[in-house]
């Protein structure tokens, strides 16, 4: 088991919170800005205690600025200090297992011990977007994490077809590999190679239990961990009043709304989410969005946050604020920090 996550599953923290970035951009905003404050929220999120820092990848969507992970994280983590960055996740049937090695080689020789690797298969965009990006087979992703793990450790067999063949930079360890879903599949792949697994409650909440269960059932102790770890993404809200949360966690839902419906853009301010003539549909499809979210003071979040804790029984919870204002995503994990009285 790596130290880090030994460190947790002794207790020491009461429960481990970490941020998911995804580089919002709000309506007028550039990514430039929402870049900046990427950089601003790491070196607070660390001095308030969060545990570590993740950016998704993502393309084509006009309200996500993180489409190159492996980038923002080299700059991010030149940016910080202790906090522990990485991927929430690097989509790998996007890229070749080997570069995807070099770059996170590369990115643990600059910053030892604070590099996490989280994969995921899923295209992280639209079809169109995907063939652009000569996206691999999906169907291809547990061989591709096989190659990859592979790479990093040069454990390849003598009579590989890649046994020769060296990521470099390599050093005596490496980042340790996280494995992200939204279904079974990954669940049960993760624990069947024995690797951290990270679940994205925050738009498939109906499956959380169910896969952290047949996670822990089906785990087989590995090299790398000798029992399972999960850990939820959760989407959450604070802000000074309940009334304020509800009205900023509206921006999000309509910006997903749109997203949905093939017309995303950056996330509207609080203004047009409040006077946009929403359907029936559109409605009901907000107020459901909106339910999966923890909303409320610092205070009704860190209820909210703890009672998904012990309903699921995750070892971690990652917190993503994709709102409008980069000032009100600050604001709310500031507030999040101090209900829960983290320290760094």
């Amino acid at each position: 088991m790596s130290d880090e996550i030994r460190g947790l599953a002794r207790g020491e923290a009461e429960v481990p919170l970490s941020v998911l970035d995804l580089a919002t951009v709000s309506a007028g905003d550039t990514p430039t800005q929402a870049l900046n404050t990427s950089t601003e929220l790491v070196r607070r999120a660390e001095a308030w205690g969060y545990h570590r820092y993740w950016v998704a990848e993502h393309h084509g969507m006009p309200s996500v600025a993180s489409s190159s992970p492996a980038v923002l994280i080299a700059h991010l983590a030149a940016s910080s200090r202790t906090i522990r960055v990485g991927s929430g996740g690097v989509m790998l049937p996007n890229h070749a297992p080997l570069i995807v090695a070099e770059q996170f080689g590369t990115l643990h020789a600059l910053h030892p011990g604070r590099i996490d690797l989280g994969l995921g298969r899923a295209p992280g965009t639209d079809q169109a977007t995907a063939r652009a990006l000569r996206r691999g087979d999906a169907d291809a992703f547990p061989e591709e994490v096989a190659d990859l793990t592979r790479f990093m450790d040069g454990s390849f067999p003598d009579d590989h077809p890649y046994a020769r063949i060296q990521a470099i930079p390599r050093g005596a360890d490496r980042p340790p590999v996280w494995l992200l879903g939204s279904s079974g599949f990954s669940a049960q792949l993760a624990a069947l190679l024995g690797l951290p697994f990270a679940f994205a409650h925050h738009f498939s909440a109906a499956h959380t239990e169910p896969a952290l269960e047949l996670y822990r059932t089906t785990f087989r102790p590995s090299p790398w961990l000798d029992k399972p770890y999960a850990m939820i993404g959760v989407s959450a809200v604070a802000a000074d009043t309940g009334a304020e949360a509800l009205r900023l966690a509206r921006t999000l839902a309509l910006a997903m709304l749109r997203l949905r419906s093939g017309r995303p853009g950056p996330v509207p301010s609080p203004e047009e989410a409040e006077n946009h003539p929403y359907s029936g549909y559109e409605s009901a499809f907000v107020e459901d969005w909106l339910s999966n979210v923890v909303i409320g003071d610092g205070p009704a979040v860190r209820a909210g946050l703890t009672a998904l804790r012990d309903r699921t029984q995750a070892d971690e919870l990652m917190i993503t604020t994709g709102v409008y204002g980069g000032a009100n995503r600050i604001r709310s994990y500031e507030l999040i920090a101090k209900a829960f009285a983290l320290t760094p």
